[in-house]
């Protein structure tokens, strides 16, 4: 339900005739309305209620579309979207064919920049500035919102010492909320937090306070202690600053939820030029009681009652476990076997469930912050000294540490494990977060072997397989969601890497594939046998080594072969497949090359939606691979 005010802002420019005096009201509708909206059609909550203050006074001051406001990571841009002409459209949020989870630069002009991993802000909004620059348009605002947990990024850091030697017209808004996804870790949390705590700041602050009379009416006293306020900065503080060592002109720690004091701040700040950095502080999930004692929880709540915040679940009590939650207790186990197991994840502990291993084995599991490339070479390092890491990073994320893969574990031949999670298509996150290039990007580093289960009992015969000491380096892919089996606790054995094995026999077709869609793989043979069909049915297991006397066997009995991935068609699972049968033919063996169809993601970002509807549409769910095998047998 739209507030009286919000019901009447379609756009920022309708947002700048209201007097200030309202900007509060409108705060106070605009998280009613992200609330009542999203307990109906899941999203991320806790973190756009953060930003609602922040959101309203950017648009506000600064002449957005074309002042450009880039939101690190996104998932804290709802009230953006809402006031940026997306108001009617909201409760389409993160559904097939709706508004994107994430700014999208396709969706709206006033999405600067697409996002949805995190701390790439600030390098944006410094990319932007630059061409401002030489463009010879001065007084163009290049804003970059970054979370605290994101500013833990190599990246981040990176910008900002390039940001800072600059002097490019570049406004970095540090939001500090001690909360990425989960609990923000590390040496920079603790000095924001010291920061924000300083005991002789806040002394003068309130000192400056009282003596302007602490009126928060007077329009004169407030703009008299900002200015003052902004004088204060590192000499105040009981250590040197950070940011003002680095070259930024620092500003705050201010009050992320008080909206007309941002509006003042952020007016003032519109008038400097160069690199200032704006510290504010706001409480994740503000305004709704249950999401600021959970923030962790509330983070992406799913359906919950508006009224009361509790989550509503549609869980069967004979419900598969998750593959998240599969991992979090397989490597305890494996933990509680081998004393030279740890865990190791960038900043995802609750979404890939190490945060089980931390809490029973707190000083044998990692969280290294929002730092993938740091994760992996961190995992090297304990590798190098005989230790035995499981990496568990987002198959979407570990892209970020392509090299740290090859030039750190792979060339050294160390033994690390990366569990590769939300592999393939992960849904409503949409193609910033699906998981579709790591079987091709990591089939060409050598020393590395690359699994994926069809259910969860593979997925702990491969933790299992991966920790012995003849292994090397490991990647074991799973899907985001339910596994199988509500059995999921099978006794763990050992596999032999490189083996498939053969599900069901058939005649001139066969279908091969990698990982969870094997399920897929079987149910289409199993209507298709209904109508007299039958076919093969292989589960491939390796990527890397590919079974290849198994790859022998199906040539020498079957016509047609159909691979079956949820990955990129290109340099992925079937391609594989296809370049030994080309090796094949070459060699001249004596049996007939069978003909293959890939099927898998095309060669396209996929957008967001429900799992089984993207398969769809990428020609890989159980109806289409039925209609490709017909189509086979009606040739």
């Amino acid at each position: 339900m739209q507030g009286v005010i919000l019901e009447n802002i379609s756009n920022p420019e309708e947002l700048k005739k209201l007097p200030k005096s309202d900007l509060g009201e409108l705060a106070m509708e605009l998280r009613h309305y992200i609330v009542d909206t999203l307990s109906t059609h899941p999203g991320h909550l806790a973190s756009s209620l953060g930003t609602v203050e922040l959101a309203i006074a950017l648009h506000y001051v600064f002449n957005t579309p074309d002042d450009k406001i880039i939101w690190d990571v996104g998932h804290q841009a709802y009230a953006h979207k809402i006031l940026t002409g997306r108001r009617d459209e909201f409760p389409t949020i993160r559904t097939y064919g709706g508004l994107s989870g994430f700014p999208k630069m396709d969706e709206s002009p006033y999405d600067a920049f697409g996002t949805g991993h995190s701390s790439t802000s600030i390098s944006a909004a410094l990319g932007m500035a630059m061409a401002s620059k030489m463009q010879g348009n001065t007084s163009r605002q290049h804003i970059a919102v970054i979370g605290d947990g994101s500013m833990t990024g190599g990246e981040a850091f990176e910008a900002l010492n390039n940001a800072a030697v600059s002097k490019a017209n570049i406004l970095v808004i540090l939001n500090d909320n001690g909360i990425s996804i989960d609990k923000a870790v590390g040496g920079l949390s603790r000095y924001l937090v010291k920061i924000t705590a300083s005991p002789r700041y806040n002394r003068l602050k309130e000192r400056m306070w009282r003596k302007t009379g602490g009126d928060e009416r007077d329009s004169k006293s407030k703009n008299f202690f900002s200015r003052t306020l902004f004088s204060l900065k590192s000499a105040l503080l009981q250590s040197s600053n950070l940011f003002e060592s680095l070259g930024f002109r620092y500003f705050g720690p201010v009050d992320g939820h008080n909206v007309g004091y941002l509006v003042d701040v952020l007016s003032q700040l519109k008038e400097l030029k160069g690199p200032r950095l704006l510290h504010i502080v706001t409480k994740k999930g503000k305004g709704m009681k249950i999401a600021e004692k959970n923030p962790v929880t509330y983070h992406a709540p799913g359906l919950f009652d508006v009224e009361t915040g509790r989550q509503i679940s549609n869980k069967r009590e004979d419900q598969p476990l998750k593959y998240q939650e599969v991992f979090g207790h397989t490597i305890i186990e494996l933990a509680e076997m081998n004393d030279r197991i740890v865990g190791i994840t960038p900043a995802m502990p609750t979404g890939c469930s190490l945060n089980l291993m931390m809490e029973q084995m707190p000083d044998r599991a990692f969280d290294v912050g929002i730092a993938e490339q740091h994760a992996v070479t961190f995992a090297a390092g304990l590798a190098a000294q005989g230790m035995v890491p499981f990496c568990n990073i987002y198959s979407s994320f570990m892209q970020r540490a392509y090299d740290q893969v090859i030039h750190d574990v792979a060339l050294q031949k160390l033994h690390v494990v990366f569990c590769l999670d939300r592999a393939g298509l992960v849904g409503d996150d949409g193609p910033t977060h699906h998981g579709a290039f790591d079987m091709a990007f990591f089939r060409a580093v050598p020393n590395l072997t690359i699994c994926a289960p069809m259910d969860e009992h593979e997925l702990r015969d491969m933790m299992y397989t991966a920790q012995m000491d003849d292994m090397g380096a490991v990647v074991i892919r799973y899907p985001r969601g339910l596994s199988v089996h509500s059995d999921w606790k099978n006794k763990m054995q050992r596999i032999e890497p490189g083996k498939g094995r053969c599900l069901r026999k058939g005649a001139n077709v066969a279908l091969l594939s990698i990982g969870h869609v094997g399920n897929d793989a079987v149910a289409a043979a199993e209507r298709l046998e209904k109508e007299g069909i039958n076919v093969g049915v292989y589960d491939m297991r390796f990527v890397k080594p590919l079974d290849k006397a198994l790859l022998d066997e199906v040539a020498k009995t079957y016509g047609y072969v159909i691979t079956i991935e949820d990955g990129c068609l290109e340099g992925g699972f079937g391609s594989a497949v296809v370049e030994y049968y080309n090796e094949s033919r070459a060699a001249d063996k004596e049996f007939a090359v069978p003909e293959v169809i890939r099927l898998g993601i095309p060669d396209h970002f996929v957008s967001h939606g429900p799992v089984q509807q993207l398969h769809k549409d990428c020609g890989f769910d159980v109806e289409s691979i039925v209609q490709k095998v017909k189509a086979i047998y009606n040739e």
